[in-house]
């Protein structure tokens, strides 16, 4: 897919971290620039600067991801790129000091990072599905999701966290099917330990710390990295059905 102004993108997630780098690198590169998020101010700051657009949205909440198309689709039409980037990741162990997992943090989260994820994908594809082919493969469209090395070596008290992005990475390929005849593809990208808000907070010591445990290059991944791939699956029409490590090789190791 050639990224220009005939290809609008909308990032869930996209006022800070991940997605906010993921937005800037679309505006970047010519493309209508869309955000969903919870943060309003945040948000609108972003799409202002940049001149995008911004929905606050829910996206655990079906409801509020449709009004979210419907606003940002009245401004730059209907979005050619879905970057799935909103999650969230409390920490708590299946049994705590004999108490289990509370049920509705578990639910949260996978409200908020599986179920999001599909409902922005699924409603996406539904109106890239009905748009016109982009170009001479039939392409209409791309759903980019954010999964995790956690899918695949969940830590201690990840157990939620694990179980949202594991589904994310089962999805990938039948959505990748459901969708392959209508030209819109689906990947998703499962990032190791990078330079989020979250990481930011913490002292640089510790920073440093948890860069170390990456064998190459030794360091938390910067938000640009992860943007570049973003860009990269979109402009690279045999990337489909994937999901791709971005981690320098770490393995995460039980705690």
């Amino acid at each position: 897919m050639e990224i220009s102004t005939k290809t609008p993108v909308v990032v869930s997630g996209g006022a800070s971290g991940l997605g906010a780098a993921v937005v800037r690198a679309f505006a970047a590169a010519g493309a209508p620039v869309g955000i969903f998020d919870l943060n309003e101010d945040g948000g609108n700051a972003l799409a202002v600067e940049l001149g995008g657009a911004f929905a606050q949205v829910d996206v655990s909440d079906p409801a509020s991801v449709a009004k979210g198309f419907e606003i940002l689709r009245a401004k730059h039409g209907q979005e050619r790129i879905m970057v799935n980037c909103a999650g969230i990741g409390p920490a708590s162990k299946t049994v705590s000091r004999g108490e289990p997992h509370d049920p509705a943090m578990f639910a949260k989260v996978i409200g908020v990072n599986l179920l999001g994820s599909f409902y922005c994908a699924s409603q996406s594809a539904a109106g890239m599905v009905a748009a016109e082919p982009l170009n001479d493969d039939g392409e209409r469209g791309v759903v980019i999701s954010t999964a995790s090395v956690a899918a695949f070596e969940g830590q201690v008290g990840q157990v939620a966290y694990a179980a949202s992005k594991g589904g994310i990475v089962g999805m990938t390929v039948p959505m990748a099917r459901d969708l392959s005849r209508d030209g819109v593809r689906v990947t998703a990208i499962a990032p190791g330990l990078f330079k989020t808000p979250l990481l930011e907070g913490l002292p640089q010591e510790v920073q440093d710390s948890l860069g170390a445990q990456t064998p190459f290059p030794s360091r938390l991944g910067a938000p640009s990295e992860f943007a570049a791939l973003a860009r990269h699956i979109a402009e690279n029409p045999m990337l489909n059905g994937e999901v791709i490590r971005l981690d320098g090789a770490i393995r995460m190791a039980p705690r």
